[in-house]
Order: structure tokens, then sequence, then C-alpha cells
């Protein structure tokens, strides 16, 4: 299988069309679809549903697509790396964690950087802990930064120096606004809107499900989120209460405010790379900036 024919694959998966496909990669119609299809041979699969003006992806063509794009962004990051080793050090920083206001560090150590080494680039992915290990596992991040509880046995890590906060986000107009602090029995009729992630945790023995006295099952969740900023729109227009950490929308919406839960419940941070990663130059500099960050 060849690099070359994974590009035409995604190609036609983004135009959904084999003309317009083959007009973008400057290669005639027929070299395209012959092209397609041995590759459909060489994998047994069928790949695609063949419209007479459309083309479309099967179940199978969705798989191999977020492998092919997975293949094409690891061949990508490769070249950068080997591109930055020179003297004077570039390249690409690859970093991806869940919404947190620890950011801010990072963005801290980013903007050091940027007056020594401004050539290195950074590229910040979203997501909640299995779509961040996930990347890390395959190589695409170099670094993830993850909320505890999680483990952390294959990885190594730096502990951030601050800690998040867990709370309620909420209308500013609520009854539940008036008070500086929330109780597990202040929840217990209201509609909760929860992250996925946290409920995940709480299957196993954590500081989370110890808050909650082993009762989490009995509390009224009516729906889950991923990352915060939609949820907090839910919050907006009264449908729930959101259970999330601190610093996250203070400043996003006027008409929702958070309140902390009490007694008090924090989670750790750490940000992690895989056991005997090599890095890239670019990758080495950011990391020393981040122990002198943490440490200092």
């Amino acid at each position: 299988m060849e690099f070359r024919v994974l590009r035409y694959f995604l190609a036609v998966t983004r135009e959904g069309n084999i003309s317009r496909a083959a007009e973008a990669l400057h290669v005639t119609q027929p070299t395209l679809s012959r092209q397609l299809k041995d590759l459909e041979d060489e994998l047994g699969q069928q790949l695609f549903i063949r419209g007479s003006h459309n083309i479309s992806l099967t179940a199978e063509g969705m798989v191999f697509r977020k492998r092919a794009e997975e293949i094409i962004d690891m061949v990508r990051k490769t070249k950068d790396e080997f591109l930055s080793i020179k003297d004077n050090i570039s390249g690409d920083v690859y970093i991806g964690g869940g919404e947190t206001s620890a950011m801010r560090l990072i963005a801290e150590v980013i903007n050091k950087l940027r007056a020594d080494y401004p050539d290195i680039h950074y590229h910040l992915y979203s997501g909640n802990a299995t779509d961040v290990t996930e990347r890390l596992d395959k190589g695409l991040l170099d670094f993830g930064i993850l909320i505890q509880p999680t483990d952390l046995s294959k990885y190594d890590s730096l502990s951030f120096p601050i800690k998040d906060v867990w709370g309620v986000i909420m209308p500013q107009n609520c009854a539940l606004a008036k008070k500086r602090s929330v109780t597990k029995q202040d929840l217990a009729e209201l509609p909760l809107i929860f992250s996925r992630q946290a409920m995940k945790q709480t299957l196993a023995q954590n500081d989370f499900l110890d808050w909650f006295e082993d009762n989490l099952d009995e509390m009224n969740i009516i729906a889950t989120y991923n990352l915060v900023f939609n949820a907090a729109l839910l919050a907006e227009q009264g449908v729930g209460y959101v259970l999330t950490l601190d610093k996250l929308v203070d400043d996003m919406k006027a008409d929702v405010c958070f309140r902390p839960l009490s007694p008090k419940l924090e989670a750790g941070l750490d940000i992690v790379w895989k056991k005997n990663q090599v890095f890239s130059p670019a990758a080495r500099v950011f990391l020393k900036a981040l122990r002198q960050k943490f440490n200092s």
C-alpha cells in the first residue's frame, strides 16, 4: 500500500466525487478509479458506495479513513521532526488535553519559548482522557494533559503545581447561585449534567465517587458532555446544572456562574508522555522549559 494511494483515498472522501478529486489531485479520472479499485482488492473490502454522481463510504471505508488520516499525520510529523534537526531549532510540538485552566501554565511556557525559538510551532488537541491517550500511544501527540485520577503506569509524567476544583455551573438568577458553595443535598433533586469521563472514572473507587458517598446512581443525571462549553449553554437555558471544573466558563457567559462543591473536591493534573519517548529537538526544548516552570 503506497502513501500516495492513501492521499488519493482521502481526497475522494473529502470531495465525495471522483471527478472533483481527480481534478484536485491532477490525475485522470480513470487512473484514480483504478487506484481505488486496487486498494479495495488489496484490503479485501468494499470501501465505497458508488452513486451516479457521488461516492460515499461503507462502514469499512469509515474505519479505513480514520487509519489513513492517522498514517498521514504520522508521516507529516516524522518529516517535520527530521527537517527540524539543525542548529536553528524548529519544528512542531503536539499537545493534547481536556478543558482545564491548567492550560494557562502551558501557555506561559509557550509564550516564554517564543522569544528564543520563534520557529517552533505548537498544535493543541482537545479531547477527553481516552482520546488523548489513544493519540499519545499512536505517536500523534508528544504530550497529554490528564486529570486525576487516571492510570499513569504507561507514561512518564510531571504533576502540575496547581489543582482544579470541582463545582457546578448554573444560571446566575437561580436560587442555588445565592449560595457560596454547593452540597450533595443541594443537588439531590436537581437535573444534573455530568462529564462522561468523570462518570466512567466512578467505576473504580476515587475521590469523585467518595464525594457522592457511592450514591451517584441516585442523582438525577439528565445529560452528559465531553467538553464543557456546550454543556454551559444548556445551563444558561435552565436545562440543568453542570458538574465541572472551575475557571472554564467564568468569563465565557455572564448569564451563568460557578459555585464550588462543599466539602471541597479537587483534581490534580499531570502532563504525560510515552516511556522511552524519542523527542524531536522542539519537543525536548519544550519539556526542558516545562520542568523549569513546574520546579520554579
